[in-house]
């Protein structure tokens, strides 16, 4: 029997299920994070895969596979997580180990400054993390935080039933990056702190991410609302009764071209958006977060902070679609109007031919009429003639004898038009 023919990315894709793993940790330790936004194109997916590589050159490891989109390994004495998404690249560098200066700028030239200035990207994120056991009192966790951290943003929970004790104020600090610190309790493993680590790094990279929606949103504010008005004149317009429908119509239709630009423009990143919204609600979730020593949990921070700006570009987005739907509905009425009158001029027009159909008919019998008469005429002047010489024989005067022909004369006359305009007809 003829084994099972395998389809041809069936092995493909079960590997892509377990080509990402998650890093292992041990605490003590730090992370150093860089998020690098680029264009979805073939061009700069290879450059990105380019700088990975000159990245691991300047330190003598080991180089990823042609077409690698993600990468994990020893870089010199650190260890490099790499994932290339669709708008960004993620690196993640972990070093064992804490430095005596909590959250030390220092610790981000893991990423030499030369291989910094050489991106093609742009930074969309960059963070630094602090792993570090967690006090047998959970009381002096919150001075150390309050020392590094904004205290009117901090936001801190127990997660993962009670695996770890996670903290930021989700700002930028002095040189440049967030800071996150990890408080792990003994009994935490090093693959789930590492789990931990990567859970905060996605949520930090999606939300930077949806939150470029945010700013499209303000980008469109001004355009969205100046069509509105003209909108709104418009439909305002189609309601007086001096209105020239065409000029309406023709000024709606640019309305609606507008519109439907700004959609386009609008439309991938507003996808886009509602995708990283929902996977910072997922990230969050896994989490399982517990109020630590009655501060605001990161969901909470999300709720007060995030959520507005999210709910901002899905009315945008609403918004723009129901202006896209006025403006359609409103050309289809105009058009509408359009087409009534318009009918009425082709029927007013039709009426004005029948009008002049009807003139020409009556001219053209007035004339057929004295044509009669005139051919008549000459024709009893010639038959007069003709006759004459009889009359003179007959001794019948020439008015007796012009008189007797007449009748006759015009019978044949007409007879011989009638035939004439039936052959012609």
């Amino acid at each position: 029997m003829p084994p099972v023919i395998d389809h041809p990315l069936r092995h493909r894709l079960t590997s892509e299920l377990h080509a990402r793993p998650f890093p292992v940790l041990n605490a003590p330790a730090m992370a150093a994070y860089l998020a690098i936004k680029h264009r979805p194109d073939e061009a700069d997916r290879a450059a990105a895969l380019a700088q990975l590589t000159a990245l691991l050159d300047h330190y003598g490891a080991p180089r990823p596979d042609a077409g690698a989109t993600h990468y994990f390994g020893p870089m010199g004495k650190y260890t490099i997580k790499w994932e290339q998404h669709t708008e960004f690249v993620t690196y993640t560098v972990f070093l064992p180990g804490l430095s005596a200066r909590a959250f030390d700028p220092a610790e981000f030239e893991v990423f030499p400054q030369h291989w910094q200035e050489a991106m093609s990207g742009v930074r969309i994120t960059s963070a630094l993390f602090r792993v570090m056991p967690r006090p047998a009192d959970d009381k002096q966790i919150l001075p150390e935080l309050d020392s590094w951290l904004v205290a009117e943003s901090i936001a801190v929970a127990d997660v993962l039933d009670g695996s770890a004790v996670i903290a930021s104020d989700f700002r930028i600090d002095p040189a440049g990056h967030l800071r996150f610190a990890v408080y792990v309790s003994d009994t935490t493993g090093p693959g789930r702190v590492g789990r931990i680590v990567q859970r905060l790094c996605e949520i930090e990279t999606y939300k930077s991410m949806s939150l470029l929606g945010f700013a499209k949103t303000r980008e469109m504010a001004g355009p969205l609302n100046t069509l509105d008005r003209q909108l709104n004149d418009l439909t305002e317009t189609m309601r007086s009764a001096d209105a020239r429908a065409e000029e309406t119509l023709h000024a709606l239709l640019g309305v609606s071209v507008a519109l439907e630009q700004q959609g386009a423009r609008s439309a991938y990143r507003f996808a886009a958006t509602g995708a990283y919204t929902a996977l910072v609600a997922e990230r969050i979730a896994v989490l399982r977060e517990a109020r630590f020593l009655g501060r605001q949990s990161f969901a909470e921070f999300m709720m007060r902070r995030y959520e507005p700006a999210m709910r901002t570009v899905k009315a945008t987005e609403a918004r723009l679609h129901a202006m896209s739907g006025r403006a359609i509905r409103a050309s289809e009425l105009l058009r509408t109007q359009v087409d009534v009158e318009r009918s009425a001029q082709n029927q007013a027009i039709l009426a004005s031919m029948d009008r002049r159909s009807d003139l020409q008919l009556r001219l053209q019998r007035t004339v057929e009429g004295l044509s009669v008469v005139a051919v008549s005429y000459y024709a009893v002047s010639l038959a007069g003639y003709l006759l004459y010489p009889l009359a003179a024989h007959l001794d019948i005067s020439k008015g007796m004898m012009t008189a007797a022909v007449t009748l006759p004369v015009i019978g044949a006359v007409w007879l011989m038009l009638h035939r004439i305009k039936r052959h012609v007809e």
